[in-house]
């Protein structure tokens, strides 16, 4: 005799439990149809996106999820123990950078940078571009706009990439307007990752490498190497043009780079106390980031800056592009199982010891201008100073590729400490030659340590007139500035994108 018929209230419980697992297994065929057809509308282009264009509006109605996380670059409220997405008046929290830079723009102003959101504002309000009054007047480049907006692809093809470099930088104000976007690293037709900046190709091609082989984690960081990198402005490449140039012939490193640039004699500028010939690292980033644990363990820029994250079923790129520190769930955790808490304490701990031999070091270049700039006063030659000069153009490149490089101390902090330590010890030997020639000179006692304490003062100190910076700002801001606002936005009102191809 069948179980059932002895039991005939377990045929029933089988009959409901049969009916349960039949639900349920609906609930989850219903809830995949459902994902799969939101996938599929997801994946179709609702608009075409023309090569070149660069408002990221018109892309983010294609990609929606992308578009909307991009805007969090708009986001100016973490600051972590140093820097963050907010700004910071760098030159007030450390005012002995205007001493290092005395002659240079970034003594007038700089500022830690916000989001990708901001670049082509900050760039606006910067006094280091100066007040122009008109579209040949300024003292930066055009080149300088190479790594702010979308709209310089678009330029570059248009008139050619040397055009592009030449003129100065007021020339393109109202042709640049779109902040930093989509059309920076990502095909139009297919989405995938690619370069749009031709001075990191062909860094590639001096180094004997094809960056079409790139593998897709690889990209995940070249895309941001093209403008997170040290380049310098090359005016022997084309005549007239200030042609961008990443000087990674040699390799990566402080000592590589500084070689190549030793080599072709080239500087930034001369320092207005020391007379030293001067190199400004812009952001080594990509480069710290290659001698890191990190790269060695195939970790891309990406997959900290900007980790995946879940909507509606769907996963994607989060388009944030913030630091970790700021979203440690979807980027730290990923693979280090610690407790935030003990996360964020390790990042710090590397920073702090390394910054406070940066700091270190930034006294000893401080003290080293300021007892060249009395030898010059002194008396001394050209063939006395060549040697010293020569070491305080080193020991400086050195600070500056680590304080540079934003989060480089992190990043890689073996290769950071190294950096500064060899910066210690060749701006220690630059002044023990100064302090020798200072005492043949009838100076044998240390130069007293300038008033720089706050940025006011320092840039008092060198000699600058920033109420005058200021003013030629403020009119450039009121004029010019609103004469590119109109420009561009008649422009775009009735662009065809497809006609700048």
């Amino acid at each position: 005799m069948k179980i059932t018929e002895k039991r005939p209230w377990l045929a029933w419980m089988l009959f409901f439990a049969t009916i349960v697992a039949v639900f349920l297994l609906g609930l989850l065929a219903s809830s995949i149809i459902e994902r799969r057809m939101e996938a599929v509308y997801v994946s179709t282009p609702q608009t075409e996106i023309q090569p070149f264009e660069p408002r990221n509006e018109v892309w983010g109605e294609n990609y929606p999820r992308q578009f909307q996380s991009y805007y969090g670059t708009a986001d100016t409220t973490f600051r972590s123990k140093y820097n963050g997405n907010t700004m910071i008046d760098m030159l007030k929290e450390d005012p002995r950078l205007v001493v290092l830079w005395a002659g240079y723009g970034f003594a007038k102003n700089y500022n830690q940078g916000r989001g990708h959101y901001y670049a082509v504002t900050d760039i606006h309000n910067t006094l280091r571009t100066g007040g122009p009054k008109n579209a040949n007047d300024g003292p930066m480049p055009a080149t300088c706009w190479t790594c702010k907006s979308p709209d310089v692809p678009r330029i570059m093809n248009r008139d050619g990439v040397a055009a592009f470099y030449s003129g100065s930088w007021a020339r393109l104000g109202s042709e640049i307007v779109n902040p930093i976007g989509c059309a920076d690293c990502h095909d139009e037709k297919t989405m995938n990752l690619q370069i749009s900046r031709p001075a990191l190709i062909e860094a590639f091609d001096r180094m004997g490498r094809d960056i079409t082989k790139s593998s897709y984690q690889e990209m995940r960081s070249l895309v941001c190497a093209q403008c997170h990198v040290e380049y310098y402005f090359n005016k022997k490449v084309v005549e007239g043009a200030q042609y961008l140039t990443f000087p990674w012939d040699n390799g990566f490193t402080a000592e590589a780079m500084e070689e190549y640039y030793d080599n072709i004699e080239f500087s930034d500028w001369t320092h207005a106390m020391s007379k030293a010939p001067m190199l400004k690292a812009q952001h080594p980033g990509y480069e710290v980031y290659m001698t890191g644990i990190h790269a060695k363990r195939g970790v891309s820029c990406a997959d900290c800056h900007m980790p995946y994250m879940s909507e509606g079923g769907q996963k994607f790129t989060d388009h944030k592009m913030q630091s970790p520190l700021n979203n440690i769930a979807n980027s730290c955790q990923v693979c280090h199982r610690e407790e935030a808490a003990k996360l964020v304490q390790d990042v710090y701990e590397r920073q702090d010891r390394i910054i406070e031999n940066r700091d270190e070091l930034e006294r000893l270049l401080v003290r080293a201008h300021v007892e060249a700039q009395k030898a010059w006063e002194l008396g001394a030659t050209e063939e006395q100073m060549k040697e010293i000069l020569q070491g305080i153009r080193h020991a400086q490149w050195r600070w500056d590729y680590a304080a540079a490089s934003h989060g480089g101390s992190f990043h890689s902090p073996v290769e950071i400490s190294r950096t500064v330590a060899n910066g210690i010890t060749i701006a220690q030997e630059a002044r023990i030659k100064l302090a020798r020639l200072l005492f043949r000179y009838g100076l044998n006692e240390e130069l007293p340590y300038p008033d720089i304490s706050t940025k006011e003062k320092a840039q008092k100190f060198i000699g600058l007139d920033i109420e005058k910076l200021n003013e030629e700002k403020e009119e450039f801001i009121k004029t010019l500035l609103p004469q590119w606002l109109e420009e561009a936005e008649k422009r775009e009102a009735s662009w065809d994108v497809s006609s700048t191809n």
